[in-house]
């Protein structure tokens, strides 16, 4: 079996109308990558454009089909069949800049023989349809640039900053020995692929280029508020399965570096599962999300109080209408200003 650098994988669910943009923006890496599309099910053109890409490019496109079991099984999937030395997940309307494409190839081949890295962090832009809200997510104030370091290096996050899944390239072997598999039909399971490695992380490179483009904007994406409030049960699961992982007491006596982006990480997903919750305005959305609460509270009281009553939480969680009213306006605000979905 041929190895190669790195493997994208690109979860496709009736994706014809901008698949090829970003399978196009992913060839520019070559021969060096390999690029896996997951034909999850779909019910368009996505099978017939997957297999032109295969047939045109069969040194580095493969097609893999599987019956509909949502973006997480895409992923599975893609990390079971991958040759690549390192794993990236692109979204299907979503795309890799050209430039800084060719940035990252080049620096994770100069680090293999330096026994190579577990995570690569690169910028991603969230590439609005109105381009005045287009936005790049940097770490310069986190990480050493272009240099192999662990946690202890690491420096504050801001609010607004986190590891997600568009800011991450794993090493493909750590991911198959931690046995991650993520939960299949649900929504925001990124968070658990981005999340769940890390304590298995020790060495960490940062790269300062804008790697990833993520569309913001499209009628029907996850993301929209509409689609947020009627998943807002998945961000919950996800949430709880996030708390749930780790012993966040342990980690801190070991990693305290580790253990603090955690905590941060853990605070930026609670605030979320709250504020898209209470974007319902409904008296059964307060239900859900004390009911949240006290499910966390009870597998790890003070972790729980200090996640909701020292961070930005408290103020999603003021109760009846009024609590509702500002919460709203609170999400409305950051997600205008922080641009954070």
């Amino acid at each position: 079996m041929d190895r190669k650098l790195i493997t994208f994988t690109v979860p496709c669910y009736n994706s014809e109308a901008y698949m090829e943009r970003c399978i196009d923006s992913l060839l520019a890496a070559g021969n060096r990558a390999e690029i896996l599309i997951v034909n999850d099910g779909s019910t368009d053109r996505t099978g017939e454009i997957a297999a032109h890409y295969q047939e045109r490019y069969p040194n580095i496109c493969r097609v893999l089909t599987q019956k509909n079991g949502g973006h997480g099984a895409g992923i599975n999937h893609g990390l079971r069949e991958a040759r690549g030395f390192y794993f990236k997940v692109v979204d299907s309307d979503d795309w890799l800049d050209e430039e800084a494409l060719h940035r990252t190839m080049d620096l994770l081949e100069k680090l293999e023989p330096q026994g190579g890295i577990d995570l690569l962090v690169t910028n991603y832009v969230y590439d609005n349809t109105d381009p005045s809200l287009t936005k790049s997510i940097h770490y310069r104030n986190v990480f050493p640039q272009e240099r192999i370091c662990g946690w202890e290096r690491t420096r504050y996050f801001r609010p607004w900053q986190y590891l997600c899944m568009h800011a991450s390239t794993h090493r493909t072997q750590l991911l198959r020995d931690i046995g991650i598999s993520l939960p299949e039909h649900m929504f925001y399971e990124d968070n658990l692929f981005s999340y769940l490695p890390l304590p298995y992380v020790r060495r960490i490179c940062y790269l300062n280029a804008d790697l990833y483009h993520y569309l913001i904007g499209r009628e029907g994406q996850s993301v929209e508020e509409d689609v947020l409030k009627r998943r807002c049960t998945h961000q919950v699961r996800v949430s709880r399965l996030m708390f749930e992982a780790y012993d966040l007491a342990q980690i801190r006596r070991d990693q305290p570096k580790l253990a603090r982006y955690l905590i941060h990480a853990l605070i930026f997903f609670m605030v979320l599962a709250t504020a898209f919750t209470r974007l319902n305005n409904t008296a059964e959305a307060d239900r859900q999300v004390q009911e949240m609460w006290e499910v966390l509270k009870k597998e790890n009281r003070p972790l729980a109080r200090r996640l909701k009553y020292h961070s930005l939480a408290t103020f999603l969680n003021f109760p009846g209408h009024g609590g509702r009213m500002f919460a709203i306006a609170c999400y409305r605000l950051g997600h205008k200003f922080l641009a954070f979905n």
